[in-house]
């Protein structure tokens, strides 16, 4: 990432708010900067010139002004850091959740969901330093260090040319450190990645291991991540400190170099005192935001690098982004009595590549109101996939259309509800679940909706626990399946998808839940299900297969 980013300025407009203040209150401490050295320098003098007491009052008066001014405007810098790096963080976190909803699951699968899931939560934190301590400083270098240095060329053009020659070594020092820097942080942070990614997998597969006896296994492996992380981190930081030394001592001998020439001069008498004194109270201030870049460098390496994930992320689904622009021309959500989106849905010549396999090879489908159509074949032959082109997440050739209007990858789908084959259930009330993302819960829909998947004896207060604890995997089935149906009664949309909605039903759980996509279907909908069990197939008005499509009721 550069040290300010222009993706930073497109994809969080918090920070240009940020930035304006920034700037703002950087030139008001530069002011402040020059105020205090020709107070103090003004005071000293005249207190050697034998000036009244009540003039130098005056000036030490002034002085303490500008000190309470200057503390002032530091935590107001804070304050203004602190609120924009929670409103970035924000921003960025939108953007990247936007991003996996215009994809869809097969990309989060492809660019590894725990990658993606520590960019944007521990590694988005860490551009509160980014944003409290390095770019403050930037701005500040941008704002006082021509300012100051034109007031010290101004007040004694032999110093000011000094600074001049001497203030590019410490770019030059912090350019090389960065070089260092960003190769041990990229390891350090690749490092954390694999630590996050093994740890998750070992959760998710703790249950299979135990069973067959091979947890202690895993036990090496996280154990050696974790060494290869503790390794990288004690690189960086020793980087840190290294580099740290390495300014401080190029700033002190840059300011020493400006003091000698100060001293010498004003022992021959060619400066006067309050002069010298002036241009050597600024001569540390010159190079101090500078030399400050450099050491907050570090404390922002980690957030610089989520950032560069997090905008890598964000332009690779730049070209998708039209969704949001389509969305408005997308068939709008129906209200009472009227159904979203209606007409035929029809697939012509559709072709899904999974890379060099085709699994969807040109297929021609009509799927019309009314009636209750199943897609069926053996495991991996393309059912899932299909489901996930008409739900957009999926790129494919050949058309899909609906009502006659063409339907692209990524754009909206107001006029369609959809249960998968995880329940995808959360912490809360059954209830919750099921009116997912719905700002006025209709208590009434939630109670019809659990009625027509099956599920009349759950009760939709009843709490769960995170991932849908306190549920057997039929009931989840249901409450998920619900949630679809809940969408489409209170949304009226045209088309319901479900995807193996009835694997873990019994006979009498999934004869009420055939009842209910029948009686939908009844109402005017598209009901599509992905099945294999022989209740759904006989039930079905339309029989879908790769290359064939059975019509087994008139």
């Amino acid at each position: 990432m550069k040290p300010l980013d222009p993706r930073l300025l497109r994809y969080a407009r918090a920070s240009r708010s940020f930035l304006a203040f920034g700037g703002v209150i950087g030139f008001t401490q530069t002011l402040m900067i020059v105020a205090f050295a020709w107070l103090l320098s003004q005071a000293i003098t005249r207190a050697i010139d034998g000036a009244p007491l009540d003039e130098i009052a005056r000036i030490i008066g002034a002085l303490a002004g500008v000190i309470v001014l200057r503390a002032v405007l530091v935590w107001l810098q804070e304050l203004v850091a602190t609120r924009g790096a929670a409103q970035v963080k924000s921003q960025l976190r939108r953007g990247v959740m936007s991003a996996i909803a215009r994809r869809g699951p097969d990309w989060l699968a492809g660019s590894q969901a725990a990658r993606v899931t520590t960019v944007t939560t521990t590694g988005l934190d860490a551009l509160d330093n980014y944003f409290a301590r390095y770019l403050p400083q930037l701005i500040l270098t941008a704002v006082a260090t021509p300012i100051l240095l034109v007031v010290v060329l101004w007040s004694d053009v032999l110093s000011g040319i000094t600074m001049i020659i001497v203030l590019p070594l410490i770019p030059i020092f912090m350019i090389l450190i960065g070089w260092a820097t960003r190769a041990v942080q990229q390891q350090q942070w690749e490092t954390l990645q694999r630590l996050s990614a093994g740890f998750l997998d070992l959760i998710g597969g703790l249950a299979t291991l135990k069973i067959f006896g091979r947890e202690k296994r895993q036990f090496g492996r996280l154990r050696s991540i974790t060494d290869d992380y503790r390794v990288h981190t004690m690189k960086v930081l020793r980087v840190s400190f290294l580099s740290g030394f390495v300014l401080e001592l190029a700033a002190s001998l840059s300011v020493a170099i400006v003091a000698v020439e100060i001293g010498l001069r004003l022992l021959d008498g060619r400066m006067l005192l309050a002069t010298g004194l002036f241009v050597l109270l600024l001569a540390p201030e010159v190079f101090l935001p500078i030399r400050n870049v450099g050491a907050q460098f570090h404390a922002a390496a980690d957030g610089i690098a989520a950032a560069d994930e997090v905008f890598a992320i964000l332009d690779e689904g730049s070209t998708g982004s039209s969704a949001e622009a389509s969305a408005s021309a997308a068939p709008p959500v129906g209200t009472a009595g009227t159904i979203a989106g209606g007409g035929d849905l029809r697939f012509r010549g559709v072709t899904i590549d999974r890379g060099p396999v085709t699994v969807v090879d040109k297929l021609d489908a009509d799927f019309r109101p009314g009636t209750l159509s199943v897609i069926a074949g053996p495991s991996g032959v393309g059912k899932s996939t299909l489901v996930g082109a008409l739900l957009g997440f999926v790129t494919f050739g050949g058309e899909i259309s609906l009502g006659g209007e063409p339907l692209a990858p990524g754009t909206s789908r107001n006029w369609l509800a959809w249960a998968g084959q995880r329940p995808g259930l959360f912490a809360g009330t059954i209830a919750d679940n099921i009116s997912l993302g719905d700002e006025t819960p209709d208590a009434a829909a939630v109670v019809t909706s659990l009625s027509l998947a099956g599920g009349s004896e759950l009760s939709g207060d009843t709490v769960l626990g995170v991932n849908g604890a306190g549920l057997s995997g039929g009931q989840a089935q249901r409450v998920a399946v619900a949630r679809a149906m809940y969408r489409v009664l209170t949304t009226n949309c045209s088309v319901l998808v479900c995807d193996e909605p009835s694997s873990a039903l019994d006979t009498a759980a999934e004869a009420a839940l055939i009842e209910g996509f029948r009686t939908l279907a009844a109402q005017g909908r598209i009901v599509i299900v992905v099945s294999h069990r022989p209740a759904v197939l006989n039930a079905a008005d339309q029989l879908v297969r790769l290359g064939e499509i059975v019509n087994v009721h008139s």
